[in-house]
């Protein structure tokens, strides 16, 4: 059997097939270059032409679609499987929604609920504890504004903590609001502690005792978010351009290369960089409104701009131009 190692997009001969690249050689050139012809159905060395391979299998759909509606009508799959959803995508739900009721000629309609009924008193404890806490993660996913990606890792790590009896004694919402906090990190999109908070209705006390107990039991090892990864968010809630969020990257990597912000909140240094590249690219916002947005206090910003500013040699620079855009 022909192992395919990767496409050559770039390697394309005249008549716009892709040239393959494999393991195997040609026996007349000793290429390892091929292409595949689906008109002839043969793989053809791309060097000399030598047919290596004749009336191959088409592994693909029989059948032809011109529109959405005539794909719809004739594929006959279904989605995807899903881990967001507790059956994995694969339930045959009886009777969804009332209108299915007109369906069902009247003298069937008592059996059609008697059905319906058992199918919902079938379900196991499982089934319906992850059917619960899938539709709070979907509310925690959209509310946050997180990736389908994060959210598909989320629900993955949850079911593998039902299936280790971690839920037993805590709140589903507390479990949930504990992996999205730590995946959130993990994909390079932080959120903090308090939007979790105020999102899941969970106390940061216990969100936090949650975190590090779930961490611990599924060996979960995330280090702590990079500054640089809240600046995006933080300065499109602050509505500053593209140019104010690439200078405060750079004052936060040059203040990383210099060992200020070594062991320091990154939220409070992501703030104090946003602050002194507002200052710097003439759109200053206050240290109350970045503090309100950030969710730190205003102390806060001022120690972490004091030091960056020392060590960045600036301090000098930024308190004139906030003085000039203050006489404006």
């Amino acid at each position: 059997m022909i192992c395919l190692l990767h496409v050559v997009p770039s390697a394309r001969l005249a008549s716009g097939r892709n040239v393959i690249t494999m393991f195997e050689k040609c026996p007349e050139c000793g290429s390892k270059h091929f292409y595949r012809d689906p008109e002839k159905a043969e793989k053809v060395c791309a060097k000399c032409g030598l047919v290596l391979e004749e009336s191959m299998v088409d592994t693909g759909q029989e059948w032809r679609a011109f529109d959405h509606d005539q794909k719809v009508k004739r594929a006959r799959t279904g989605a995807p499987l899903t881990h967001k959803r507790h059956d994995k995508g694969l339930t045959t739900e009886i009777g969804k929604g009332t209108t299915e009721l007109f369906k069902v000629p009247a003298k069937k309609r008592s059996q059609f609920f008697r059905i319906r009924k058992w199918q919902k008193r079938l379900l196991t404890s499982k089934d319906r504890n992850m059917s619960f806490a899938l539709s709070e993660l979907q509310r925690l996913i959209s509310f946050l504004g997180l990736p389908k990606t994060l959210h598909e890792e989320v629900a993955k790590l949850y079911e593998k903590a039902l299936q280790k009896s971690l839920v037993r004694g805590r709140s589903i919402e507390s479990i949930i609001a504990a992996l999205v906090y730590s995946l959130s990190r993990e994909y390079e999109t932080p959120r903090t502690l308090t939007e979790i908070s105020q999102a899941s209705g969970i106390g940061k006390r216990e969100l936090g005792r949650t975190y590090r107990y779930i961490s611990r039991k599924l060996d979960i090892r995330i280090l702590p978010a990079r500054a640089e990864s809240y600046i995006p968010r933080f300065s499109s809630m602050l509505k500053l351009s593209d140019r104010t969020q690439m200078r405060a990257i750079k004052i936060l990597k040059t203040a990383k290369e210099k060992d200020v912000i070594s062991g320091k909140g990154p939220c409070g240094c992501a703030a104090a960089a946003i602050y002194i590249a507002s200052v710097l690219e003439g759109e200053r916002k206050t240290q109350r409104e970045v503090a309100d947005v950030v969710g730190v206090t205003e102390v806060t910003i001022r120690n972490r701009y004091k030091e960056m500013a020392e060590a960045l040699d600036i301090e000098e620079e930024v308190e004139k131009k906030a003085k000039e855009e203050e006489t404006v």
